[in-house]
């Protein structure tokens, strides 16, 4: 065993030295932090994974959004409305614009009746229908018309009963649609039109468009209608006139009897629920 522990001086340096070389190393394995190669692939790993758990993310967040489909804005329910990102003021504000039985038909008229914003504006107008009657007059809208012609008696103007399609599309507003729509409710009532006011009854025709119907057409051949004597009919008789139901009779009849008779037709926007936007119709039925 002694042999084993005895060393030359050349032998002890070189022990010494190992030792202050192991006591080195482990104090830089202690002390010293050195990058594990393998833990730096592994954050990169983890990152990629962490972006393709967002894509998908995002991904399926839009896929669960609502799909928008193109629609005509006139007709934007309080649902609808919401799901396209408008406030309920600016949804009432469209409903009270369309109970005066006014149409929109472009987006900076949308935007000028219900005040919503423009960044919603554009996101949302790509997607608005008109009929086709207003893209055609939109595309018609740099055509010249002359408004200084002399305005024509009533034996120039063409009967509505008897107009034909081609006649009324001659009309800056009315295309093939419009036409159409106005020939099928002439029809539907045997004789045709008693007057034509009852052109607001035709989906599709705004004021101005019947403005410009009434310089070229009359009612010439009115269909034989059955007038009530708005003093003396009864609630069965009243009835049978448009828009008048059991309630709006009765009402007429209580503020008759409060008047002791009406002295004008206009009186009956007095009655209570009458119905007032369908009064210049309702009056075609009555007389004093």
């Amino acid at each position: 065993m002694k042999s084993h522990f005895q060393f030359t001086n050349q032998q002890r340096n070189g022990i010494f030295l190992l030792i202050t070389i192991i006591i080195a190393l482990q104090c830089i394995y202690a002390f010293v932090d050195i990058p594990d190669r393998s833990e730096a692939l592994n954050n990169e790993k983890l990152d990629a994974f962490r972006r393709e758990i967002d894509s998908i993310k995002v991904a399926k967040l839009e896929k669960s959004k609502p799909k928008i489909y193109p629609f005509n804005p006139n007709f934007i329910t309080d649902y609808k409305g919401y799901t396209l990102g408008m406030t309920n003021h600016e949804i009432d504000r469209l409903h009270a614009f369309r109970e005066k039985d006014q149409w929109i038909n472009s987006s900076k008229q949308f935007q000028a009746v219900t005040k919503i914003s423009d960044s919603l504006l554009n996101e949302i107008s790509p997607y608005f229908k008109f009929p086709k009657w207003v893209t055609q007059s939109r595309s018609n809208s740099n055509k010249n018309y002359s408004n200084n012609s002399e305005p024509k008696s009533f034996e120039q103007k063409i009967d509505l009963n008897t107009a034909t399609a081609a006649q009324l599309q001659k009309i800056y507003g009315i295309g093939e649609k419009l036409s159409e729509r106005i020939i099928n409710y002439r029809n539907r009532h045997e004789g045709g039109f008693v007057d034509i006011i009852e052109l607001t009854e035709v989906y599709g025709l705004t004021t101005e468009v019947i403005e410009r119907v009434k310089k070229e057409f009359v009612v010439k051949t009115p269909r034989v209608i059955k007038q009530y004597n708005l003093n003396t009919a009864t609630r069965d008789e009243l009835v049978n006139i448009k828009y008048i139901d059991y309630e709006v009779a009765n009402n007429i009849i209580e503020e008759r009897t409060l008047r002791d008779g009406f002295k004008s037709v206009e009186e009956l926007t007095k009655v209570e629920d009458f119905p007032l936007n369908k009064i210049e119709i309702i009056k075609l039925y009555l007389q004093l």
